[in-house]
């Protein structure tokens, strides 16, 4: 028993993770099969770069959601995935600065006034496609798939579902709102018989994922690269959290220069076969966290299943028979958290908006992401959230800072 409690544990693990898992490529046209494929690779990868100390799961990043989106209509997915190599290589250039200069450069680099704004960006910049969505049409509105008052009460259960999960439910079960809103999403779409099952059936049992090499297109990298700065942001966060819930610094050892690292090899590695950028999962951190569990040879099992489901080709098929509806609901709290996430980085860190500084940094940075500004020369042009991200940063060295905050950046 003591054999298979492992491996056990560690489908678990996946199991809490599935959901949000999935929806990330499901959302942006990639193959659900590579996801699961690469997500297990960079954890596996990310384990031996941290000499497997640090007990977390590696899967799909949300914060590459709309980046993800333009690039694959606008250059194509093989050049999307070029970019996203890029962004990896900038955290292992961050590691390398962390392990130069320590983690306090992170910090004053992309201070919560920076990345506030961005990551409201990242969420707000997608609330017209999830809406679409809810309501049965493609994601830019153009294509009606399901009939309106159909979506609407599929994509409104799925919503409320998620939130009553999240809410109200116990256990690992409220680690799961994402994958309970599929299922009953999923279910009344069963009821309204607009699931067609005929992929399901043409697909084989055993099957080879849709791997995607990658193409290295200039306005794709510079696109895409400035991205990083929100889940780079997001990892020092999330490695904060499992030190805190296992009693270990994993800032210190195995240090943050080998964890940001290790999350850049397994981005990297993800967009080498077509997969989504990997970042560490807060639904495994949870799960751990409620288990007490803290092996991190679980993740490893956890990985192998997430290796070994991406080759069961009907489960592929079977993810891509999700109608948009049932998607549309979860996107609407999805993406909203997205930007409440970066507004509490607001008010956590307490920015004084009062501030002349602060609020030039914060309102331009708003205002450029949601209006859709758009910098350019000839055939190169930054817009969305790679602008954002910029315009932020160059503000936040260039503006002059007020004496005590200047102070306690020197200290």
């Amino acid at each position: 028993m003591k054999k298979l409690a492992l491996p056990l544990q560690g489908a678990q693990m996946l199991f809490v993770a599935f959901g949000a898992l999935v929806l990330m490529p499901l959302l942006t046209g990639l193959d659900t099969s590579v996801a699961l494929f690469t997500a297990g690779i960079g954890t596996l990868l990310f384990q031996l770069v941290t000499k497997r100390q640090v007990p977390i799961f590696l899967a799909s990043s949300f914060a590459f959601i709309a980046p993800i989106l333009y690039g694959v209509q606008t250059w194509g997915i093989p050049a999307t995935m070029g970019g996203l190599m890029a962004a990896g290589a900038v955290y292992l250039g961050l590691a390398t600065l962390v392990k130069l200069r320590g983690s306090h450069f992170i910090h004053n680099l992309l201070p919560p006034v920076v990345v506030g704004p961005v990551i409201i960006i990242i969420g707000l910049g997608l609330a017209p496609v999830a809406v679409n969505m809810a309501l049965g049409k493609s994601g830019d509105g153009t294509l009606v798939l399901v009939q309106a008052n159909t979506a609407l009460v599929i994509s409104l259960a799925s919503l409320m579902t998620t939130i009553a999960v999240a809410i109200f439910a116990k256990g690992l079960l409220r680690l799961m709102p994402i994958l309970s809103g599929i299922l009953v999403g999923y279910g009344l779409s069963l009821g309204y018989g607009i699931v067609d099952f005929a992929p399901v059936l043409d697909a084989n049992w055993l099957a080879m994922p849709h791997f995607v090499a990658p193409e290295f297109n200039w306005h794709a990298i510079a696109f895409m690269i400035p991205v990083a700065i929100a889940p780079a942001v997001e990892h020092i966060g999330d490695i904060l959290a499992i030190s805190n819930v296992t009693g270990k610094d994993f800032m210190k050892k195995p240090g943050l220069h080998r964890t940001l690292a290790g999350d850049g090899i397994a981005t990297i590695a993800a967009s080498a076969f077509g997969g989504p950028p990997n970042t560490t999962y807060s639904e495994v951190t949870g799960a751990v966290t409620l288990t007490r569990n803290f092996d991190p040879r679980i993740m490893t099992w956890t990985a192998i299943t997430a290796i070994t489901l991406a080759f069961v080709g009907k489960l592929g098929a079977l993810m891509q028979t999700i109608p948009v509806p049932v998607m549309g609901g979860i996107m609407c709290l999805l993406f909203g958290s997205i930007a409440a996430v970066g507004l509490n980085t607001l008010i956590r860190n307490q920015v004084d908006l009062n501030e002349p500084r602060n609020l030039s940094i914060v309102g331009v940075t708003l205002v450029f992401g949601i209006g859709g500004m758009a910098f350019g020369i000839g055939s190169f042009s930054l817009t969305g959230i790679s602008l954002c991200g910029i315009v932020a940063i160059l503000m936040n060295l260039l503006l002059p800072k007020p004496k005590k905050l200047a102070a306690a950046a020197q200290a």
